[in-house]
């Protein structure tokens, strides 16, 4: 523990005891986590989860080269967060064939992309064959590629729809070509909440249940929460401890993704958006309380540069990727990166100039270049 922390924390016995826990490498509990929530003390909140993360990835900062597709954003439910979800016949709505999905990779051949990231609408008339051709057909383009692709709540459709188990969808989905899957869809697991904002979509139980069986078929996942709505702190905790729950068991989650609710445009955006402070608080808490889960994503589409950067300094330690402005799913919610792009250089030079240290890295985290 450095000499500043044991200053900072000096008067205060909780965060000192939880300082011993993260020097020690004990886990926190429910009941921390929530005091930790509900500290004041946000510097010290920033020193605790900066020594979490730098006890598990130093002092690096991970980005991959990746770009996103989006199917489409026609979707079955209606979500009541949701800024980005139209119905079939919405002006702006947009449907994308397989060869028009095509172009949009060809437009990335020859630029070293690691990654093709795929979500989108759970589209009433799109199917597993249909996203199983989408796979093979990018495969060709792009062999080498990862192809991480559909939240839980779109496997959930077509593997249903398709009268497959998930054990039977996801291999077939996996044969095809597919190596991870995101972690959205999660929202709030309290089936209450989920009652208030997105009652129509898959549950909690069947969210873990799907990255609980993609795990044990050798494909890893994300997880994510949304945070920011009506949510309390005791919601955020719960949900934590489903997905350390659960990683224990597995060891299937590459990273966690805080995304906070953006709140233009959608059902309930008369709840407004939480402030800055709340958003690094939820990194820290989450990098303190998740110490089975190697990552914390600092997503900055949606977060924006500036504090996507002030997130690395509350336990967050990958940026994502450079995106090269192929995602409107936040955009479309109000998010101040509008045309989300950054070059490598770019990014590199950024993640330096927050004091840290660059790594491009694949999918899986294996490291590819390490920019002293």
């Amino acid at each position: 523990m450095n000499k500043e922390l044991r200053k900072l924390l000096s008067k205060d016995k909780f965060l000192s005891s939880i300082a011993e826990k993260i020097n020690t490498v004990e886990r926190i509990s429910v009941n921390e986590g929530l005091k930790l929530f509900e500290s004041r003390n946000l510097s010290a909140l920033a020193l605790l989860a900066n020594e979490k993360r730098k006890q598990i990835n130093g002092n690096y900062v991970f980005f991959n080269k990746n770009f996103h597709i989006e199917p489409t954003n026609i979707c079955i439910h209606n979500c009541r967060f949701c800024s980005y979800r139209r119905s079939v016949n919405d002006a702006d709505s947009w449907d994308y064939n397989i060869n028009e999905m095509l172009e949009i990779c060809k437009k990335h051949y020859g630029k070293d992309i690691s990654e093709i990231h795929i979500v989108g609408g759970v589209h009433p008339n799109r199917n597993l064959d249909f996203y199983c051709n989408l796979i093979v057909e990018i495969k060709k383009i792009f062999p080498a590629v990862h192809i991480k692709a559909f939240t839980a709540v779109e496997l959930d459709y077509m593997i249903s729809k398709a009268n497959l188990t998930l054990e039977e969808g996801l291999l077939k989905l996996k044969n095809a070509g597919l190596n991870s899957i995101p972690g959205g869809g999660a929202e709030i697991f309290d089936s209450e909440i989920r009652k208030q904002i997105c009652h129509q979509k898959s549950d909690a139980n069947a969210w873990l249940k799907i990255h609980k069986t993609a795990h044990k078929l050798g494909i890893a996942s994300n997880a994510s929460i949304l945070f920011g709505h009506i949510e309390t702190y005791s919601h955020r905790l719960e949900h934590l401890e489903l997905l350390r729950n659960l990683q224990d068991e597995t060891h299937g989650f590459n990273a966690f993704i805080p995304l906070k609710y953006k709140n233009f445009n959608n059902a309930i955006s008369e709840t407004g958006e939480v402030n800055d402070i709340e958003v690094l608080k939820n990194f820290a808490v989450s990098r303190i309380f998740l110490d089975n889960i190697p990552h914390i994503k600092s997503y900055w589409p949606m977060l924006g540069k500036n504090l996507a950067g002030f997130a690395l300094h509350f336990g967050a330690d990958d940026m994502d990727g450079t995106i090269a402005d192929s995602t409107k799913i936040y955009s479309m919610a109000g998010a101040e990166e509008k045309n989300p792009s950054m070059t490598t250089a770019e990014m590199v030079n950024f993640i330096k100039q927050s004091g840290f240290i660059p790594v491009e890295r694949d999918s899986v985290y294996n490291r590819l270049n390490i920019f002293e």
